[in-house]
């Protein structure tokens, strides 16, 4: 009888020694299967921004692989928004974003692999309330046209350049004139008196 029970007692030992050993291995795997998660976004999911962004941040709970880190920004007109391949740094995946993008919802889908072969997929959506402004073109200056000069002022500036004659010098000529004058009707007269008187 004795005997019945300690071989009962050591199979049941056994039976409680190997759970016991095996659940060390099952708590300490249990991390290498967990899932990888996108942390934070910038723009976050849901997000109302002023202006759109110049680059699109998503960071993971571990590194990612720059082979197979796709991620891609559908604008409200449904067009792609990426300016150029998104870039890895560690767990961050960055992508520039086109400028002059306009307003509305906006789509960003992710499909990422861990640094552990995990792979990642999803997509949020946010906002922008305003659309990036042209810049305003640098003002011109025209130049005042010079006026041209009318046929009256050349005129005026040629009489001007001309000067005229001193006052003096008209009077002598003047008077020399009726002098003259004077002579030549005296010696007609005397020349008709000698004819009526001959």
């Amino acid at each position: 009888m004795h005997a019945v029970n300690r071989r009962a007692a050591r199979v049941a030992a056994r039976c409680l020694v190997v759970p016991l050993a095996v659940a060390p291995l099952l708590f300490t795997a249990q991390p290498a299967f967990a899932h990888t998660d996108l942390v934070t976004g910038s723009p976050a999911e849901a997000a109302s921004e002023s202006r759109p962004p110049q680059t699109i941040k998503l960071t993971f709970s571990d590194e990612m692989t720059s082979r197979y880190a796709k991620v891609a920004l559908t604008a409200p007109d449904g067009e792609p928004g990426a300016a150029g391949a998104p870039q890895v740094t560690g767990r961050t995946v960055t992508l520039p974003v086109k400028p002059g993008l306009p307003a509305g919802s906006y789509t960003v889908g992710y499909r990422v692999v861990s640094a552990d072969g995990h792979p990642v997929t999803g997509s949020y959506r946010f906002t922008v309330e305003e659309s990036a402004s042209a810049p305003a073109p640098t003002p011109t200056r025209t130049p005042t046209p010079t006026p041209a000069r009318t046929d009256d002022a050349s005129r005026t500036d040629d009489d001007s350049s001309t000067p005229d004659p001193p006052l003096p010098v008209v009077a002598i000529a003047g008077g020399l004139f009726l002098l003259a004058a004077a002579g030549v009707s005296v010696a007609v007269t005397r020349r008709r008196r000698t004819r009526h008187g001959s």
